[in-house]
């Protein structure tokens, strides 16, 4: 009987096997390099599945930090905040709280937020909004779902719903931001937008309205009748879910 190889580090051996000639080699390699090899060549054999969260974080930071052990670093990210998701999206003075991590990891961790951020809003530029709602709340949760102040956006669509542009319009406190009628109405103008959509988070996690997000976006549907400006929706980004106003029945 033909007896399998194990190399240690590895869960599967005739998957690493199955490797360029260029990145086998990592399976011997020993220490720090050695581990960012093996880990390096799991990934490529076997995808996103194929490592754990506190790895992924530690394959961000292998540039940054070209010459620090970034396994514990990445193990005390997860401890505070709680997912790799979490971790990217945490605030920039948050994160430079962690041992270890300096403004280069802090660096490297925001730009894969960013990265994320550009990949989803990808899905939803030149296209129907209303057609593609889906991912169109994939983009917003990226953005907004896990930050920690009120942030007030509109997305500006023209005569095709296609999206112009998606502008943040105020920032405020964990419950509240200000909202001008006026401004939005204005800015709308300036771009030639035919329609928009209202949005902003609820730091809470909990999407539901309050009396003022009903009574202020009233007001601001009024002012776009006016001028013949569509307010297609307004959304309340929570947590891991959002609101319509329209399928609530609110607009």
């Amino acid at each position: 009987m033909k007896k399998t190889h194990t190399t240690p580090g590895f869960a599967d051996a005739t998957l690493l096997d199955s490797l360029s000639p260029e990145i086998r080699p990592a399976r011997l390699a020993v220490g720090v390099d050695g581990h960012r090899a093996r880990l390096r060549a799991r990934f490529l054999a076997g995808g996103a599945d194929a490592v754990a969260e506190h790895e992924l974080i530690e394959m961000v930071l292998f540039l940054a930090l070209p010459r620090r052990d970034t396994k514990p670093i990445a193990r005390a990210l997860l401890a505070r905040f709680g997912s790799y998701a979490g971790a990217i999206s945490a605030a920039v003075p948050d994160l430079l709280a962690v041992e270890g991590l300096g403004e280069a990891g802090v660096a490297a961790l925001k730009t894969v937020q960013a990265a994320a951020q550009r990949l989803a809003k990808a899905e939803v530029l030149y296209r129907p909004v209303l057609s593609n709602w889906e991912r169109l709340m994939e983009y917003l949760q990226s953005v907004l779902a896990r930050e920690k102040i009120e942030q007030f956006r509109v997305l500006f669509l023209d005569n095709h719903n296609r999206l112009l542009a998606d502008e943040a319009q105020g920032t405020g406190t964990v419950n509240h931001t200000p909202v001008y009628p006026r401004e939005v109405i204005k800015r709308a103008l300036e771009l030639h937008a035919t329609a928009f959509i209202l949005v902003h988070n609820h730091p809470s996690g909990d999407p539901s309205p309050s009396r003022e997000d009903v009574e202020m976006t009233k007001e601001i549907k009024r002012a776009a009748n006016v001028l013949s400006i569509v307010l297609h929706d307004h959304v309340i980004v929570g947590n891991g879910q959002w609101l319509s106003f329209r399928k609530a029945g609110l607009l």
